[in-house]
């Protein structure tokens, strides 16, 4: 494992930003799962799904990977066992 990495304000301030849309992702999948014909609630599911993609891209740019399982892409070297981790914070 490499050293602990000093982290800017801006990481909290992505990272918090990020959280916060996958909460409002997680209602609007749970309203939808009992209202599947809500087009509205759909309009802003697929909207939030877009800015979360905007969001994790230039977050995974700036300190690396989220994601696992071939979801994100890690920069060479090998990022996965850079820390912390975004639970670890």
């Amino acid at each position: 494992m490499t050293a602990k990495k000093v982290l800017d304000n801006e990481y909290y301030r992505k990272l918090h930003e990020l959280q916060a849309v996958d909460f409002v992702l997680v209602e609007l999948q749970l309203y939808l799962d009992t209202h599947p014909n809500d087009i509205n609630a759909l309009r802003q599911f697929n909207h939030y799904a877009q800015v979360r993609k905007g969001l994790m891209k230039e977050f995974e740019a700036a300190y690396g990977p989220l994601q696992q399982f071939g979801n994100s892409f890690s920069g060479y070297p090998w990022q996965w066992n850079d820390s912390p981790w975004p639970w670890q914070v």
